[in-house]
């Protein structure tokens, strides 16, 4: 039986296997591991008496993964009953999530952690591929090897792989931003055919879950979940290709993508039978135009994309950026509710204002207090979407950017046929 083929089993304790320009990426912290302001959670998987339960765990292929069953951390899914008032869903979303040695990475676990936050980091896949095996990797359209972002040096696979160990036991997703990062030329993903997607998704799922066999690390312990069942929704470079992109994420049963080039501040519904959570125009304090809700769009509006600026102009750009997204969480908070979207990259651009600019505008959400706001992955809102009653969810799309529910939440949600709304709360779910 080879290597690649081989599944073992063998038990551990839980926690062991621990304007509108876009763009994209660059290239053990504690923390509390309570549920989302407004949510419930599953256990750890800690028994009465308080210690950690034992757990099988199936290694696969060569180990780099491995199924540790059900994720830990996941809120209970309720149901959105007629006349009450939607929880406000805000996403805090990473793409590239590696960490390069900047401290960003383990950065923001630890502020999610500390306030029972979860999140949901897209992995470029050529982050856990050494260069001296780039070979392997064979874009679409482009030679052998090649990328727009930088592979990593092995001390920075080493902790990429233990941030996302972490991540993933505390209950974020793990998503994807697929592998070489190709935004223009003829090579750009805008050119990609549904058949090159999924090339580039194959690729993406297997540096991933080959990373011991391409990097010689045998003896590390593996990532505690199964990528190709959990992969369920990513972002695409420069938010471009997603046409072609749909189909084939489509019949690989993803449940979500984010990689709509710009969208309003409305409810969500599916494109090709996936949940499309765009990133969002928000209000732009000092302009009449509003700016995609992601830091390199601030960056680009700001700097014309300038990384290394005047640092005379970085508190005001600081400020700028972080009353922004504030300003895009009340406007939804204070009116139709809709989730809120905010994309990110672990990049420290123009003396890292971004990096604390949303970091500030998160610090500044928990401190509200709110009850019914949920700091949720992209997974945990497509699990709470698919378990509310479709006419629900069809009156709250009536709802425009900015626009309160005529008459109050109870007028309006009431307004929902009985016979259509009415149901039990949805069992509670996690992910596998």
């Amino acid at each position: 039986m080879s290597a690649m083929s081989r599944r073992t089993l063998l038990t551990t304790t839980a926690g062991a296997a621990a304007g509108l320009a876009v763009a994209g990426c660059g290239a053990k912290d504690g923390g509390s591991s309570s549920s989302p302001p407004g949510s419930r959670r599953q256990g750890d998987h800690s028994n009465a008496s308080g210690q950690k339960a034992q757990q099988t765990v199936r290694l696969i292929g060569d180990g780099s993964t491995a199924d540790t069953g059900p994720q830990p951390n996941q809120p209970v899914v309720d149901r959105l009953e007629p006349g009450q008032t939607p929880p406000q869903f805000v996403v805090f979303s990473w793409d590239g999530a590696g960490e390069i040695g900047n401290g960003l990475f383990p950065r923001f676990r630890k502020l999610a952690d500390d306030h029972g936050a979860k999140m949901t980091f897209n992995l470029s896949g050529l982050y856990l591929l050494p260069e001296d095996k780039k070979l392997q990797y064979a874009p679409p359209n482009s030679p052998l090897g090649a990328s727009d972002i930088g592979y990593l040096a092995d001390e920075h696979i080493r902790m990429t792989l233990d941030n996302l160990r972490q991540a993933w036991t505390a209950g974020h997703e793990i998503a994807t931003h697929f592998n070489g990062h190709f935004c223009a030329g003829t090579g750009s993903v805008a050119r990609w055919t549904p058949a090159d997607w999924k090339s580039e998704i194959d690729q993406a799922v297997t540096f991933v879950t080959q990373w011991k066999t391409n990097t010689g690390w045998h003896d590390e312990d593996p990532l505690p979940f199964d990528y190709a069942k959990n992969l369920i929704g990513g972002r695409t470079p420069c938010l471009l290709g997603q046409d072609n992109l749909l189909p084939t994420a489509a019949a690989l049963g993803w449940r979500y993508d984010t990689s709509n080039p710009g969208g309003d501040q409305i409810w969500p519904d599916k494109m090709q039978g996936l949940w499309n959570f765009p990133l969002q125009l928000i209000p732009f304090p000092g302009h009449s135009f509003e700016v995609l809700s992601m830091d390199y769009n601030m960056l680009a509006n700001q700097s014309h994309a300038a990384t290394k600026s005047d640092p005379r102009n970085y508190p005001g750009w600081r400020s700028q950026a972080t009353a922004s997204y504030v300003a895009g969480f009340q406007r939804a908070y204070e009116t139709n509710r809709a989730p809120f979207y905010i994309g990110n990259h672990f990049e420290d651009w123009n003396g890292g204002i971004y990096m604390d600019a949303v970091e500030a505008a998160f610090q500044h959400i928990v401190s509200l207090g709110y009850k019914d706001v949920r700091l949720v992955s992209f997974q945990q809102l497509s699990d709470w979407l698919d378990a509310q009653d479709p006419a629900i969810l069809a009156k709250l799309r009536e709802l425009e950017v900015g626009q309160q529910p005529p008459g109050g939440w109870k007028e309006f949600l009431g307004q929902v046929p009985a016979s259509e709304a009415t149901g039990s709360t949805a069992p509670a779910t996690a992910a596998t």
